[in-house]
């Protein structure tokens, strides 16, 4: 391994709801992983300066749960899945504010979520939590994408998809235009209890304020007794995962997992199909980041 001097390696998850480290001794066959951290949203769309701090938040929580000293970032070597890397500007600003890791690699979290579900093998995913997208490793190397282009023109399915739907279902029953459930009063309480509540909530909210009413949708919408309106939105969310995973895979031979806060609450909602052929993750996005920094010093 190149780079004597790389004592640890992290590999973040960062989106826009929290973030992930996973962090490894370096030893003569690659790593050991020793601990796992956790800090705030890192997503790039939130800033540059505060997706860096909560990387850092994530690394120090990592360290200490590990009882080793947290060394210099000159010793670490970095790599990083995140939301919003699709952004060729933020994803240079974010490399150009490295606070002085030996190495780093940035690579969208669609990405390290691939190499973690399968290990670095071929295969597909589609990660599904804040945001969503999809990624294919081929059997011949080459890498496929679909979908990523951000909320709240694209990640369908997603938790940010889903409080839309949510969103505008209760502004629809405000106006009378639908009619009132215990489903909608939830999510109507959840963004302040009345009309001019809800329009500060709305010129305040992103994508992640969005995605915490998914868990809404998800209550309602999952029970026996579902509501029709929930439960809707969720089967339209579960034929959104089956158009990503058809693009990646059209004849559907290579193993697809569903990864993500919402990958395995979605699965109820695919169409049959598509459940039958998906495969548990070997590993989440942060094994993947440190999957693919440990090869990159090699």
């Amino acid at each position: 391994m190149s780079g004597s001097l790389i004592e640890y390696l992290i590999g973040v998850d960062g989106g826009g709801t929290g973030t992930r480290v996973r962090l490894a001794a370096v030893n003569p066959g690659g790593g050991t992983e020793i601990a796992q951290g956790a800090g705030g949203p890192s997503g790039l769309g939130l800033g540059i300066a505060r997706a860096w701090d909560a990387v850092q938040q994530a690394v120090a929580a990592a360290f200490t749960a590990s009882g080793v000293q947290q060394p210099a970032p000159e010793r670490m070597a970095i790599g990083l899945g995140l939301a919003g890397v699709h952004n060729k500007q933020w994803a240079a600003e974010f490399i150009a504010a490295n606070p002085g890791y030996a190495r780093i690699r940035l690579e969208t979290d669609g990405f390290t979520t691939l190499m973690g579900a399968h290990g670095g093998a071929p295969g597909a995913i589609v990660a599904i939590g804040t945001g969503s997208v999809g990624e294919v490793l081929r059997e011949d190397g080459t890498r496929h994408e679909v979908g990523g282009w951000g909320f709240p023109a694209g990640d369908e399915a997603s938790g940010g998809w889903i409080g839309l739907r949510a969103i505008n279902h209760i502004e629809q029953v405000l106006d009378g235009r639908r009619e009132r459930s215990a489903f909608a009063d939830n999510v109507i309480d959840a963004c302040g209890g009345h009309r001019d509540a809800i329009q500060v909530w709305l010129g305040k909210a992103t994508q992640t304020a969005y995605a915490s009413l998914a868990p809404l949708v998800l209550r309602h919408g999952s029970t026996e007794a579902a509501d029709p309106v929930a439960r809707a939105i969720l089967l339209d969310a579960g034929v959104e995962v089956a158009a990503i995973a058809r693009a990646l895979d059209p004849e559907g031979m290579l193993p697809l997992a569903l990864c993500g806060g919402l990958g395995a609450a979605l699965r109820d909602f695919l169409p049959p199909e598509l459940l039958a052929r998906t495969t548990p993750p070997q590993g989440d996005s942060a094994a993947g980041a440190l999957r693919m920094i440990m090869k990159e010093i090699q």
